[in-house]
């Protein structure tokens, strides 16, 4: 069961949401959704034509037709691909600025430090999570333990111990803001 959160530690947890919407997070994010929405309508466009493109008398146009075909596929496999890599690689540098946000707003990083940890070592998995709304979380909602490079790839939240470590590294009263 999660610890409960003392006031400095609900105070950085309110904070950094306040700096998602300080920082135009939710425009941002609307801005790439779209985005790569429209990637994925053009990649599908770009099969659904080849598909019924027919083939030419020449032979050259058919050659030319064929290197069409396979560049378009390959493309069509691969811009949406990059899309969402490019999405989630947004989303978790959203998530490090408003952690420093929040902490330049509280003064007091250690606050939110001390929240994610215990929402880290909460060891329940929320049941209402899913994949589609992982992104509105704190932090990953299901619980799993992060392997790889590629793994971190996939998720919309930075590891949450290099969240907590930059937090704690971070010096706000030397900052001249």
């Amino acid at each position: 069961m999660l610890e409960k959160l003392e006031k400095p530690e609900i105070e950085g947890v309110i904070s950094h949401e306040l700096a998602h919407i300080g920082n135009r997070d939710i425009l941002l994010g609307s801005v790439v959704v779209v985005l790569v929405g429209v990637i994925s309508i053009l990649s599908d466009l770009l099969l659904r034509n080849l598909r019924w493109a027919g083939y030419r008398r020449n032979e050259d146009e058919n050659e030319i037709g064929i290197i069409i075909l396979i560049v378009g596929l390959i493309m069509s496999i691969l811009a949406p691909l990059a899309a969402t890599l490019l999405q989630l690689a947004i989303s978790r540098r959203r998530e490090f600025l408003a952690d420093a946000t929040g902490a330049l707003l509280t003064r007091y990083p250690e606050g939110l430090a001390r929240a994610l940890e215990k929402i880290k070592n909460d060891p329940f998995p929320l049941k209402t999570a899913n994949t589609a709304t992982s992104h509105l979380f704190i932090s990953d909602p299901f619980k799993q333990e992060r392997h790889s490079w590629f793994y971190n790839l996939w998720q919309t939240h930075p590891p949450i111990e290099e969240r907590i470590r930059l937090l704690r590294e971070m010096d706000v009263n030397n900052l001249n803001i």
